[in-house]
């Protein structure tokens, strides 16, 4: 008897699931930084590019290869060709080792998740609190175990019962806690050493208008290095 296999129960759900695995940790704290180095609303444009043309091509071909199949990765690459698995085992390779990578950073996330649920806000706004933390020969381990436990969790709990579930109320809370932070950000100022004022609004006409101020060819690849590893994380 062949056991049914788990998919989504709607194409919501599948939205939702994808949306949460292309927006990596990347696209919220290291796209503001590539921006700001890298030309503002210039970074802004080649990124959107390669969204466009080369990211939307992977996806669709990623979720056609899917649809046509319905296996994994590397059953996928071997049923359109035996000659293609190696195709599989590449794409099965890299998330397991992006996943080392994230597993560090999902153990911080952890971490300062619980510190501001226990009420420990004072102590995680020092300068020192994250290097004492990342330094620390146990916490960090722990942190990042903790969070691998949950997604291994929510993985066993299959498409449609762990991933679609989980997606279904994590990333509209994601999309609320990304409008509410940049409406913050907008109000903000600061002073700088020459006495000049800062603002969140001067923060976003630079990141909308393209800078082409010293710009090389070698430092147009390096913009364009940055972009890439914002777009396919």
């Amino acid at each position: 008897m062949n056991k049914k296999k788990s998919s989504f129960s709607g194409q919501l759900g599948f939205v939702l699931a994808a949306a949460g695995s292309a927006v990596g940790v990347g696209n919220l704290w290291r796209f503001p930084y590539l921006a700001a180095k890298d030309g503002g609303g210039l970074f802004l444009v080649i990124y959107l590019a390669l969204v466009l043309t080369f990211g939307f091509t992977l996806l669709a071909s990623d979720i056609a290869i899917g649809r046509r199949t319905k296996e994994s990765a590397i059953g996928a690459y071997t049923q359109m060709s035996p000659k293609w698995k190696f195709l599989g085992v590449l794409t099965f390779l890299v998330p397991v080792l992006i996943m080392t990578y994230y597993a560090v950073i999902g153990g911080w996330v952890t971490k300062y998740a619980v510190v501001y649920l226990t009420g420990q806000t004072a102590a995680a706004a020092h300068d020192n609190y994250f290097t004492s933390f990342i330094t620390s020969p146990v916490s960090p381990v722990l942190f990042a175990l903790l969070f691998m436990g949950v997604t291994a969790f929510i993985v066993y709990n299959g498409v449609e019962g762990g991933i679609e579930r989980v997606s279904r109320c994590m990333m509209p809370i994601l999309l609320v806690l990304v409008v509410v932070i940049a409406g913050y950000s907008l109000t903000l100022h600061h002073v700088d050493e020459s006495g000049q004022m800062r603002t969140g609004m001067d923060g976003l006409l630079y990141y909308i208008t393209p800078h082409f101020e010293g710009l090389t060819f070698s430092r147009f690849l390096q913009i364009l290095l940055d972009a890439i590893s914002c777009s396919f994380p």
